[in-house]
């Protein structure tokens, strides 16, 4: 109840108040108004300041300000601004940790405002506290709120890569920790940049385990930089190579021919072995081995291995070292035994199969060549590996031999009866036997009579009727032929053979069958750019050149087409047979122009005699009769003339056949 009437009263003094204030302005109002009317306007002038001519200046009191001159304004400007560092975008600027909250880090660098950097950015430095300095890259001076942006990791990686960069142009050595493995290398951390050690470029000598290496911090050299693509490769192995190298220069100093030394087994490839000597390497190349031929280093030594050497050859410049090891034993010739001479058997194993031949070792380090002539009395055999293989072990006979070369040539048919030996008493000539096409060449066909005794038919005494052109149009490899011996050359090894001779030369008949201008039916086989081939009875065969192969209708007769054939040539010798299917229209047409040629002849003759008659008969006439006289006479003067038409008629007739004659003689 209190409080109500305390209320009313404040409320009461509030509206009295009002009203107070109210009177008092309309007092003042009728004040001014009098005051104005009692003024005149000549008064109120006088006493108004006067104001400057010219447009008035609204920062008249800002320039006032603190009565600066204006050179003493622009000094202190730029005192102010010499307070600020002056930045820019992308700049490496170093910074001073102001605050840290559970997001930034707050860094005080110098400028208008502090600039923040995530707290994530510095999980590798726990030990950060407020007063320390750390270098941080300008990203933006304002972001969307006007906060300077910085970054610590994008100054960290530019710092590596100056230094990276730096490191391959002055060839420095900078230290990096190794991360992780990969295909064909290790992964390296090199301050917050990741580059790429080859495992080839760990250590001088081959690393089998490369996990050995993670987790250890290495020194490196900077070899390669790729900027595109942000990749750089590293090697350690030149430092290790450094190292080496005066200890290089050392050994090969005292480097010595046929010095022996002891050395380590560091690589093995198909061609040699790379020996480690200390420092520097040697190649004990595959020949140096061993005496004996091996396929591959690994059947005699071993990664690792320890063994002596003999230095065969060096280069000081190159720093190249040849080394031995069989030379530290006697050469397997000088021990071979001293009863092997040319006739002796040896037995071996097969070691290598060339084109030209095979080699036997007899013992390691002594080998002879087995020539492929001397593997079988065969002269089918061209290629060795279809006689012998590498590994087959078989017995020889030694057929030269030359201790101070140290060469040996050995035979295998030798061992087995020489077939030719007294041939003539088993194939004289005229013989017959059965043989096998063993191979077939453009001129001829090898066969095969027995082991070791080949003979070749000609590609001419195949066939008797056939032309051949190759001898696979006759025969096939493997076949068996009958053949008959027609030469022997027991000297040179050759044997001439024939088949045709099996048979009676029909070309004796066929010169009987097939005389000139005789007609034969025949089937054409083949049709060339000359002419064709035509079968003709008893499997013979004639050739029509290309214009005798024309039909009457002027169209030519086609492959498989069967039509007669006139025989215009026969050569017993040659076995060739020519014939012409167009000489037999033309002959028949050249017989009718004859026939009608002779019949016009004929009846112009008997129409000369006519008229001599007829005049005749007139001359003894009287001359009464002189107007059936001139009539007569008409008449035979008409006859005459026809006759004489008839006769030009025929001779240009007759002409023209012996033309046509003429030319197709001429085109034969």
């Amino acid at each position: 109840m209190a409080k109500k009437l305390e209320a009313e009263k404040e409320l009461t003094a509030k509206q009295a108040e009002l009203q107070g204030e109210e009177t008092t302005t309309v007092k003042q109002k009728e004040t001014i108004e009098s005051e104005a009317d009692s003024v005149s306007i000549e008064e109120i002038k006088s006493k108004t300041l006067i104001t400057p001519s010219g447009d008035f200046d609204w920062d008249a009191d800002d320039k006032g300000f603190g009565n600066y001159s204006a050179a003493d304004r622009e000094k202190f400007e730029e005192m102010y601004a010499g307070t600020f560092n002056s930045i820019n975008k992308g700049e490496i600027i170093s910074g001073v940790v102001v605050s840290i909250n559970n997001k930034d880090v707050v860094l005080n660098i110098g400028f208008k405002s502090d600039g923040l950097v995530s707290l994530s950015e510095f999980r590798d430095t726990p030990d950060l506290k407020i007063g320390d300095t750390v270098d941080v890259f300008v990203e933006s001076q304002e972001d969307a709120n006007g906060q300077l942006v910085l970054s610590r990791k994008r100054a960290k990686t530019q710092r590596s890569w100056e230094t990276i960069n730096e490191a391959l142009d002055q060839d420095k050595i900078i230290t990096g920790f190794v991360k992780s493995r990969t295909k064909g290398g290790l992964i390296v951390d090199i301050m917050g940049v990741e580059a790429f050690l080859p495992g080839s470029q760990i250590d001088i000598k081959p690393i089998r385990d490369y996990d050995i290496y993670v987790g250890k911090t290495m020194e490196f050299k900077v070899v390669k930089i790729n900027h595109e693509f942000k990749n750089v490769v590293v090697s350690h192995k030149v430092l290790i190579e450094d190292d080496l190298e005066n200890q290089k220069t050392e050994i090969v100093a005292k480097l010595e021919k046929g010095q022996v030394l002891e050395g380590t087994v560091k690589n093995i490839t198909d061609f040699g072995v790379f020996i480690d000597l200390g420092g520097v390497d040697g190649l004990l190349h595959i020949t140096d081995i061993s005496w004996g031929r091996i396929e591959h280093p690994r059947e005699v030594l071993n990664l690792d291995q320890k063994i002596n050497v003999v230095v065969l050859d060096f280069d000081d410049e190159k720093k190249r070292i040849a080394l031995g090891l069989k030379q530290l034993t006697p050469h397997p010739w000088e021990a071979l035994d001293t009863a092997l001479e040319i006739g002796s058997k040896v037995k071996g194993r097969i070691v290598t199969v060339a084109d030209y031949g095979a080699f036997l070792e007899i013992t390691p380090g002594v080998e002879g060549l087995i020539h492929v002539s001397e593997m079988s009395w065969s002269q089918n055999l061209r290629n060795p590996q279809e006689f012998l293989k590498v590994g087959d072990e078989v017995e020889a006979q030694v057929l030269t031999l030359d201790r101070n070369e140290r060469k040996m040539s050995l035979g295998i048919k030798q061992l087995t009866p020489d077939p030719w030996k007294n041939i003539g008493e088993r194939y004289p000539i005229g013989s017959k036997h059965k043989a096998v096409v063993k191979n077939m060449t453009n001129f001829g066909v090898f066969v095969e009579i027995e082991e070791g005794i080949d003979g070749l038919i000609h590609i001419s005494d195949l066939s008797w009727s056939k032309k051949v052109n190759h001898p696979n149009e006759f025969t096939k490899v493997g076949e068996e032929l009958d053949v008959v011996v027609l030469e022997l050359d027991e000297a040179n090894r050759k044997l001439s053979l024939g088949h045709k001779q099996l048979e009676e030369n029909p070309w004796e008949t066929f010169e009987t069958v097939f005389t000139l201008d005789s007609i034969h039916e025949g089937t054409v086989l083949k049709v060339t750019d000359k002419g064709a081939i035509i079968a003709l009875p008893y499997g013979v065969e004639g050739f029509a050149p290309t214009k005798h192969m024309v039909k009457e209708d002027g169209s030519s007769v086609k492959a498989e087409e069967t039509a007669e054939f006139r025989i215009i040539e026969f050569n017993k010798d040659s076995k060739r047979i020519v014939v012409s299917h167009a000489r037999i229209w033309e002959e028949a047409k050249a017989e009718e122009r004859k026939e009608e040629f002779n019949a016009k002849k004929k009846e112009a003759k008997a129409t000369t005699t006519a008229v001599k008659k007829v005049k005749e008969s007139v001359e003894k006439s009287t001359l009464g009769d002189l107007g059936v006289l001139a009539q007569l006479k008409e008449k035979m003067e008409g006859a005459e003339s026809k006759a004489k038409k008839a006769k030009k008629t025929e001779e240009d007739a007759a002409a023209s056949t012996e033309v046509a004659e003429a030319s197709e003689e001429k085109a034969e």
